[in-house]
């Protein structure tokens, strides 16, 4: 059975920094592109990050440039979001995503094969 999941989530005041890892099982994600969302309280989920499958190229949201960085280790089967410099809106359940082998980095929900259940970041004043 293949899984992400994730880790690392938690409470946070702002200014501060988490990072969330993202283990793959079931199968090994090295040759797929994969990236982060999130979704906060009504609202819809949207794009945070993404990463080819080699880590050699990445893209991030406007919201959270220089401020989030996302990196992978093929041989962890593991993806990581180190957020730092973190504000009260980067509060969401954030869920790691992968596409299916060969897919290109992509910031579309829709492209996403498989999902982790989600974990949340509480960032507060």
């Amino acid at each position: 059975q293949v899984q992400l999941v994730e880790s690392g989530g938690g409470l946070v005041q702002a200014g501060g920094s988490l990072r969330l890892s993202c283990t793959a099982s079931g199968r090994t994600f090295s040759s797929n592109a994969m990236g982060w969302f999130r979704q906060a309280p009504g609202k819809e989920r949207e794009f945070v990050a993404s990463i080819s499958w080699n880590g050699g190229i990445t893209y991030y949201a406007d919201s959270v440039k220089g401020r989030f960085t996302i990196s992978r280790d093929n041989a962890r089967n593991t993806m990581y979001l180190q957020m730092d410099s973190l504000k009260l809106e980067d509060t969401a359940v954030y869920y790691c995503a992968a596409r299916l082998p060969a897919g290109w980095i992509s910031h579309h929900i829709e492209e996403y094969y498989y999902w982790g259940q989600g974990t949340q970041v509480t960032v507060s004043s």
